[in-house]
């Protein structure tokens, strides 16, 4: 059976996503707030419109400088700018440079969309709104989504590697363009996109060296060195040869080239045209060739090629020839690695590329004892793979991957030499069996969550690996493979997380027919599909999935777990309607279940699930006592973002009872945990804060907050309820009474320059920080000072709140990296703090740091220097 709902079938006769709209119901936006809260602590903080951001480079951009300095002058004047050339001519790269150039990009705020994984036209909008973080929201999906996002935003937005998906991209461009009048597109492409404006740049191949006078004559070895250095600026000054020197240096650190080499190099590069990356291919040799061999085994492979030809192949000829020749002096064992890596479109680890590559063996360590190399095949072990990936990263065969901490780097397959890698596999036979391991992998990650009571707003360990994630699922869909609907469901949690609701629902329809009744998959996706179901305000198809989902898992043998999923689920569909009673009698339901599970965490979630339904009811002293219930082991057990959004609950409940007082503390607490002053967990209670100042009768400050709020609302694209929005628009419009109309438009002005850290320090002063937030300070995590420590603290000094937090962890002695994953922060962030907490304080090292915030006497500093 397929799944009921909205899906339509489109012209071509295939299923469309349910139609979008708001949200169904106060309770349901919310409790979508705090699904999401719970999964976005896990993840590194955002910008206003910021999901994939410009590729950081791991080695020098060499040459280029007439192109740029033309694309800057074009790209101020056109809003379509299109690079086009063939495979390899440095497209991307040069696209990259460009934008990192542009005001604001530097900073990582430049999209980059990479549509190489991607072959379904249909999912573009979805593809681009995913790697934008753009969220379906209030109605919008697709492109309406990134319409919403871009029209009043200044936006310079790339979309690299187009070629394969020319049509859908002309016609996404065209609809974004028209709409969008801040908005310019850089796109790479082996063929212009012909939309009407669009200006082609096409790129060329690098500047090569003047061929010597008797060109013809034997260039092969360093005899010419008796000529000296005659004549080797004007080769020095080529673009081809100084990308050629530069990569060969980065992979033999020891390498000094004799001018018979430079000319030697020139000649390389000649042969390679002037084609980047096959330039860097072939400088990659020089770890264990000098230029001498590396022409001779290229002029060999061009020849073959060419049959013998010497008059100038195509350049994707001699692109392929140069990845051959590559491939063909890499010895079995990197062949069999190199071809077995090529089905991981999205990237990989050392830990993926092993679990893929190598064969099964005994112990899962690979293929032992005999000859592992025999009749051209190569058996490869767990332990071999890594020192390969190293020695296929010397050769440029693989690329680096700016890694997310330390020892998570990740490296990939450029295009070209990815496609060659699986046109090997292929004729090697390989292929199935290297695919269903990746599959299989994909599958046991997939089954990690599996044990959850609440797998659909936890972190997913698959988030890294979506683009592998959705190539195995087209794939296990095309062979009826029995692990396509784990697959497909932990794919469709990582869309419902990323609110892309459509695309998640889409898959989710697919799986109950190929799932038996009963089944655990077939539940969970049905439990799943209502709550996208009730983001989208699709009320009655979110009843009909959760009361599916409850009765699908009291069909089954009885697992609580499961159960207790599908009744969460039902519950928040009652919610959705506005069906408050029923949904407090379903959460206690759920409840009941839970604590047969013996889960402290799990038990307290449903616990906060449930108060927030009775406070929806009116019944504020039972969701206060509920609330009391749950919140200890919320604060101390669960993530930043989950105890951040118990704690707007618990001030929710305070204020509903006019506990002013409290609803304060709850609410600072709030913003101490959060990591960003503009996160989806700070702006309820910034509001909060407003509503306070208001009834303290504090006019100023609420009008500052409550402006400081809707600014970052209308940037981030999110909307409170309307019970919540009703009670915000009641507090500003009683303090804008009070005060003469100048000086409250004078509030709200300033309230909306307020942003980030400005913010924070605002609603949170850094000289009472330490006394208002230490309520319940037992239960709040480490790195904030408890009541005692804050009396302690020098009274004079003049550092925010997160300038306070940060400082103590520098008495902790954590590193600056250290202090951004604790805080959720970059590292240059907390790179600045400490530089305005030096300037506050004035010192100048850590310890000195340490010594004023801890109240210590200052003594000797590490090694016995004075601190």
């Amino acid at each position: 059976m397929r799944l009921p709902g909205r899906a339509r079938p489109g012209s071509d006769g295939r299923q469309r996503g349910g139609r979008p709209a708001r949200y169904c119901s106060d309770a349901c936006r919310q409790r979508a707030f705090r699904e999401r809260a719970a999964a976005a602590s896990r993840a590194a903080p955002r910008a206003e419109l910021l999901g994939r951001g410009l590729p950081v480079s791991l080695d020098a951009f060499v040459g280029r400088e007439r192109e740029l300095a033309r694309l800057r002058t074009l790209l101020r004047s056109s809003r379509l700018l299109t690079l086009t050339g063939p495979g390899g001519v440095g497209k991307t790269r040069l696209a990259v440079e460009l934008a990192g150039g542009v005001r604001g990009a530097r900073a990582g705020r430049a999209p980059w969309v990479e549509l190489d994984g991607l072959h379904d036209g249909e999912l573009l909008p979805q593809t681009v709104a995913a790697a934008l973080g753009v969220r379906e929201r209030a109605g919008r999906a697709g492109r309406e989504a990134l319409v919403h996002a871009l029209e009043k935003r200044s936006t310079l937005l790339l979309l690299d590697n187009c070629e394969h998906l020319a049509e859908p991209c002309a016609a996404l461009a065209a609809a974004l363009l028209a709409r969008c009048p801040g908005l310019r597109i850089l796109a790479t492409s082996r063929e212009p996109l012909r939309v009407p404006g669009e200006v082609v740049f096409r790129v060329g191949i690098l500047s090569l060296p003047p061929a010597p006078a008797g060109a013809g004559g034997n260039h092969h070895g360093d005899q010419c060195d008796h000529h000296g250095d005659r004549g080797i600026d004007p080769l020095l000054r080529s673009e081809a040869v100084r990308l050629f020197l530069a990569r060969a240096r980065t992979c033999d650190a020891e390498f000094e080239p004799t001018p018979g080499d430079v000319r030697t190099v020139a000649e390389i590069c000649r042969r390679l045209d002037g084609l980047p990356l096959a330039i860097e291919l072939a400088a990659g040799r020089t770890a264990s060739l000098r230029p001498a061999g590396i022409l001779r085994g290229l002029d060999d492979q061009l020849s073959l090629l060419t049959d013998g030809s010497r008059t100038g192949p195509g350049r994707h000829r001699e692109l392929g020839a140069t990845i051959d020749w590559s491939h063909r002096l890499l010895d079995p064992l990197e062949r069999t690695v190199f071809r077995r890596l090529s089905v991981l479109v999205g990237g990989f680890d050392a830990e993926s590329a092993a679990a893929v590559c190598a064969d099964r063996g005994p112990a899962d360590d690979g293929v032992e004892g005999g000859d592992p190399c025999g009749d051209g095949r190569c058996g490869v072990r767990r332990s071999q793979v890594l020192p390969v990936l190293c020695a296929l990263e010397a050769k440029s065969l693989i690329v680096r991957m700016p890694g997310e901490a330390p020892g998570a780097a990740r490296f990939r397959q450029l295009a070209a030499i990815r496609a060659y890698g699986r046109d090997r596999l292929a004729e090697a036979g390989e292929l199935p069996a290297v695919w269903d391991r990746a599959i299989d992998r994909l599958a046991g990650q997939a089954a990690e969550g599996a044990g959850l009571v609440f797998p659909d707003g936890a972190a997913l360990p698959l988030a890294r690996e979506q683009e592998n994630l959705a190539a195995a699922v087209a794939r296990a869909a095309e062979r009826s493979d029995p692990r396509h609907t784990a697959l497909a469901l932990a794919l469709a949690r990582l869309h419902y997380q990323q609110e892309q609701l459509t695309a998640a629902r889409t898959l989710l329809a697919e799986v109950p027919a190929r799932t038996a009744y009963g089944s655990p998959d077939h539940g969970a996706a049905l439990a799943l599909a209502a709550r996208a179901a009730c983001q989208q305000a699709d009320r009655s198809a979110a009843l009909t999935f959760a009361r599916e989902a409850v009765a699908v898992a009291r069909a089954g043998p009885p697992h609580p777990g499961r159960l207790a999923n599908a009744l969460d689920a039902l519950a928040a569909a009652h919610l959705c309607r506005g069906a408050h009673h029923e949904a407090v009698a379903v959460f206690a339901e759920c409840l009941a279940v839970v604590r047969t599970l013996d889960r402290p965490l799990d038990t307290a979630v449903c616990r906060h699930h449930l108060a927030w339904a009775l406070l929806q009811t009116g019944d504020t002293v039972q969701a206060a006592a509920v609330m009391e219930e749950c919140l200890p082991a919320l604060e101390s057990g669960a993530p930043p973002g989950q105890a951040a959004a118990a704690l707007h609950t618990a001030g929710a409940i305070q204020m509903a009872q006019g506990n002013w007082d409290a609803a304060e503390s709850r609410f600072a607490e709030v913003l101490v945990k959060v990591p960003d002053g503009e996160s989806l967990h700070a702006l309820y209670p910034v509001e909060g804060l407003a509503i306070v100042a208001a009834e303290r009768g504090a006019s100023e400050r609420a009008l500052r907050l409550y402006a400081a709020a809707e600014a970052a609302r209308r940037r981030t694209d999110t909307e409170p309820e309307a019970s919540w929005r009703g009670k915000v628009e009641s507090a500003a419009a009683r303090a804008r009474q009070r005060l003469h109309p100048a000086r409250a438009d004078a509030a709200i002005t300033a309230g909306r320059r307020l942003r980030g850290e400005r913010l924070l320090s605002y609603a949170v002063p850094g000289n009472t920080s330490a006394d208002c937030l230490t309520h319940h300070a037992e239960h709040t995590d480490s790195a904030r000072p408890t009541s005692a420590e804050a009396r302690n603290l020098p009274p004079q000094l003049p550092l925010t709140a997160r300038e306070l937090t940060v400082s103590r962890l520098v008495a902790q002695g954590m590193t600056n990296q250290q202090i951004a994953s604790q805080l959720g922060l970059s590292k240059s962030t907390v790179a600045s703090h400490l530089d305005r907490v030096r300037d506050k304080l004035g010192v100048r090292s850590r310890t000195q740091i340490a010594v004023r915030v801890t109240g210590r006497a200052a003594g000797p500093g590490p090694g016995g220097e004075p601190g």
